[in-house]
């Protein structure tokens, strides 16, 4: 499913079958990322940088091309007119986050010019709730995973006291009982082949529960879930401003991950949300603050996709668009499905428990290399339609 490596010869490289993926009609799949900035953009200095940045990366100045019935990424010439766009807009609009929101929206409507590299820059010079002027951009799913992108848009960017430095970024990994490990031989391997077993039980429950869900097994009925065709319906992008460092303040205080604490604020919302709507009508839902409204057992859950191959390193991709060296890109993920706890809990901490452990046991779990493993053999036998219908299970 990976791309293997970009470099600057990357001209007819055939598509992944990821990418392949990304291109069926089903699927047919986009990246927005919508950046804020403190003051307002020069096109001219954008252009520039795009110039001796983005344009000098092989999948950003390379088109679709079909030759002899199979899609290839065929190196071009890239007009920069072509990608970068400013629309002529009123400062003083009314309303401009709600602008925004459906500028954006309205990007999901139209398909993009496969006739030219897939990836556009919109520039946005209007002064938001959260920025002076915004960035808008929107790059098929094809030309690589998120964690890829976004490792190249930071390449793309340079600090301001040293504008030939890429940003610095901070990676601390730690491994939780390394000391208590390693007090004794005995409890070292015992604690070595119960993790072992573990990893085997919760992946083989895991594919089970992922066939299932492919067969037969879907998501509980609730307000928030679509009906048949509602993927093909406009899209809405909203958002909100979450304090990091409230978020970091919760995640140091219970010795967990920014993730978990980001997926118990997700199920502490859902609950809410879907506690408010069953209520609707219910004349005592007022008198009986606390009570919960939601049915028991309810069946919710989110698939995710997972970058299987490491990130490549900032630099790394700076170097690339520098000076033409190789490195990895492409698309290599597999699946896993997240289940969220839907209940009011009396703690508002205990959704955030509820949730570190559901990530600690997906962590013990191969999930995501097995999902991708039957994905590849699933389109290489019946090809790429029968893998899209797969991924677009009504879960």
């Amino acid at each position: 499913m990976g791309d293997g490596e970009a470099s600057s010869g990357a001209g007819g490289q055939p598509l992944s079958p990821a990418a392949r993926l990304f291109h069926s009609p089903r699927i047919n799949c986009y990246i927005i990322a919508i950046m804020g900035c403190k003051t307002r953009i020069n096109p001219d200095v954008v252009k520039a940088g795009l110039e001796q940045t983005l344009l000098k990366h092989p999948r950003f100045s390379s088109k679709l091309a079909v030759e002899r019935g199979k899609k290839k990424w065929r190196r071009t010439t890239v007009n920069l007119e072509d990608h970068v766009i400013i629309p002529d807009l009123d400062p003083k609009v009314d309303f401009p986050d709600q602008f925004l929101e459906d500028y954006v929206s309205n990007l999901t409507r139209n398909p993009m010019d496969l006739s030219k590299p897939l990836w556009e820059l919109h520039l946005l010079n209007m002064k938001t709730s959260d920025a002076e002027a915004v960035g808008v951009f929107r790059i098929h799913h094809s030309m690589g995973d998120g964690a890829s992108l976004v490792s190249l848009l930071l390449a793309c960017t340079r600090k301001t006291l040293d504008p030939e430095a890429v940003p610095s970024t901070v990676l601390v990994k730690k491994r939780a009982g390394s000391s208590s490990t390693n007090s004794g031989g005995f409890w070292w391997l015992f604690i070595a082949v119960w993790s072992g077993l573990r990893l085997i039980w919760n992946s083989l429950v895991d594919m089970l529960v992922f066939v299932a869900t492919i067969v037969f097994l879907k998501d509980t009925k609730t307000p928030i879930k679509g009906s048949p065709g509602v993927e093909l319906n406009t899209k809405k992008f909203v958002h909100r401003t979450v304090s990091l460092d409230d978020i970091k303040l919760v995640k140091n205080a219970l010795n967990m991950t920014i993730n978990d604490v980001i997926l118990g604020v997700t199920q502490a919302g859902l609950s809410q949300y879907l506690n408010r709507r069953y209520g609707e009508g219910n004349k005592d839902v007022e008198a009986k603050q606390g009570k919960s409204n939601i049915p028991k057992n309810i069946r919710l859950r989110t698939a995710i996709l997972v970058n299987l191959r490491p990130t490549a390193g900032i630099q790394d991709l700076a170097d690339m668009m520098a000076k033409g060296s190789k490195c990895r890109w492409g698309n290599l993920i597999g699946y896993i499905l997240l289940p969220f706890t839907i209940a009011l809990q009396d703690d508002p901490l205990d959704y955030v428990r509820q949730a570190k452990a559901t990530i600690d046991r997906k962590k013990l779990s191969l999930e995501a290399i097995l999902t991708f493993v039957c994905a590849e053999l699933v389109l290489r036998i019946f090809g790429v339609k029968q893998r899209a219908g797969c991924c677009c299970y009504n879960a």
